[in-house]
């Protein structure tokens, strides 16, 4: 699910603007109230390797609700881990359907597939392209893969360069689908490009790689086999990237908690 990249220019951490005053958080968050910085470097070193990094879906986090409540204590209202948290239930039992519609649907949560924080693992990355890659292409995506994931990339994104997040902070890595299209298709293959919006960086005080947001669009070839659609090559191109809006970017602290309570999916819906 992730491979090849040239990936998105970052930076647009907002969306519509809304008119209000833009603020700034102390310095000493790095994710303050400044703007998203242009282009991580860890795309540009994806960039550099020539690997789009695609996001798969389902990072599943240990996420624990809070249980510790004096007997009969009225618990606060909010989120609990357990209600977002990934179902790992696929909406669908058979694959996708053999049609365009199909074909989009396996794009777009191809693309999700191909991008988490289980990228950064060996054992976990090979079982995704296995169920995605075509049988004739994984043991090629698997070696152009573990050439870009090495300990100097994981060590520019913020990891320890074994793949594990450091002690006390939270790993983000999400891709999110905005649309797709069909441009090419025939009875047993498509031409689909997914346009995405991306997370990548470490959440944590004082981390040096804050989640930044970013904008592009994978184009996938896919082949009906094995009753299911699977790749067959792919690409990715920055954008299209809307206009920053004037949102004040969040703290580390309530970037981390989002993560950890809203559970990534595991088929895009």
């Amino acid at each position: 699910m992730s491979l090849g990249d040239e990936h998105q220019p970052e930076g647009s951490g907002g969306y519509a603007g809304t008119g209000h005053t833009r603020t700034r958080l102390p310095d000493s968050d790095p994710y303050g109230g400044a703007r998203r910085p242009g282009r991580s470097s860890s795309r540009s070193l994806v960039t550099v390797v020539g690997v789009v990094v695609l996001l798969i879906a389902a990072i599943a986090f240990a996420n624990r609700g809070d249980d510790d409540a004096p007997a009969g204590a009225q618990a606060p209202e909010q989120p609990r881990p357990a209600a977002t948290a990934a179902s790992g239930v696929h909406p669908v039992k058979a694959g996708f359907a053999r049609d365009e519609q199909g074909a989009q649907s396996a794009a777009a949560n191809y693309a999700v597939a191909l991008g988490s924080a289980e990228m950064f693992d060996k054992v976990k990355r090979d079982a995704i392209l296995r169920s995605i890659i075509t049988p004739s292409r994984i043991a090629s995506f698997e070696a152009t893969l573990d050439k870009a994931y090495t300990p100097a990339f994981n060590k520019n994104v913020g990891l320890n360069e074994d793949g594990t997040t450091p002690k006390g902070y939270t790993f983000v890595s999400r891709t999110s689908p905005i649309g797709t299209k069909v441009t090419k298709a025939t009875a047993d293959t498509a031409t689909v490009e997914v346009w995405c919006s991306g997370l990548l960086g470490l959440a944590g005080e004082n981390s040096t790689t804050p989640v930044t947001n970013s904008w592009f669009t994978i184009t996938m070839q896919l082949e009906w086999t094995a009753d299911d659609w699977k790749i067959v090559t792919h690409s990715q191109k920055e954008g299209p990237a809307p206009v920053p809006g004037d949102d004040r970017a969040s703290s580390a602290d309530e970037m981390a908690k989002a993560v950890q309570e809203y559970g990534g999916f595991t088929y895009a819906r």
